[in-house]
């Protein structure tokens, strides 16, 4: 018998999940955004036809592992547009580290409190960085899966800069042919 895997706890049944944590944020701006329900997805492209909008709208949110030194790292949380891809270059760059890589997906939950595919561009942990691409914000409103795989919020980017305070640098490649 193996002991359990402390490095990754699971989620407390008790804390609050994703989308409880978002709606309780837009709360306040009720004109600012709208949820928007929708069959079980956790592909950008799939989801991003559900809600009817164009690819690049969509905020496509990764958990990013940068290792910053022999024994140190960071996890960021990058938001790109959902045409295009993370720069690990990019962001390994933004940090002073020697390298960056996709979160354990275990971990990346652990983080977002989300399932792998409906995490929002929101950071709810201490231990994770938000930053956004900023090509994602020329629009005047964005789409995400909202903690959950059925439901997605359409918000205001204007609002959501207000509400989210993320880092904003370009972070965003083409997707390879």
């Amino acid at each position: 018998m193996h002991p359990p895997d402390t490095a990754t706890p699971p989620i407390p049944v008790t804390a609050p999940d994703a989308f409880e944590r978002i709606t309780a944020l837009l709360t306040a701006r009720p004109d600012a955004y709208r949820i928007i329900r929708h069959p079980p997805e956790g592909s950008t492209e799939a989801a991003s036809a559900l809600r009817d909008h164009p690819l690049e709208q969509a905020a496509k949110s990764l958990v990013v592992r940068v290792a910053t030194g022999k024994r140190s790292r960071r996890y960021v949380l990058a938001v790109v547009p959902g045409d295009r891809r993370v720069d690990l270059t990019a962001l390994a760059a933004r940090y002073g580290g020697r390298a960056a890589n996709f979160a354990e997906r275990t971990v990346a939950e652990r983080l977002t409190r989300s399932v792998s595919g409906s995490i929002a561009p929101f950071a709810f942990s201490r231990e994770l960085d938000l930053l956004v691409d900023d090509g994602l914000l020329v629009h005047d409103e964005i789409y995400f899966n909202a903690g959950r795989l059925d439901l997605s919020v359409a918000l205001a980017v204007s609002d959501y800069l207000e509400v989210a305070m993320p880092a904003v640098a370009p972070i965003a490649a083409p997707v390879a042919a």
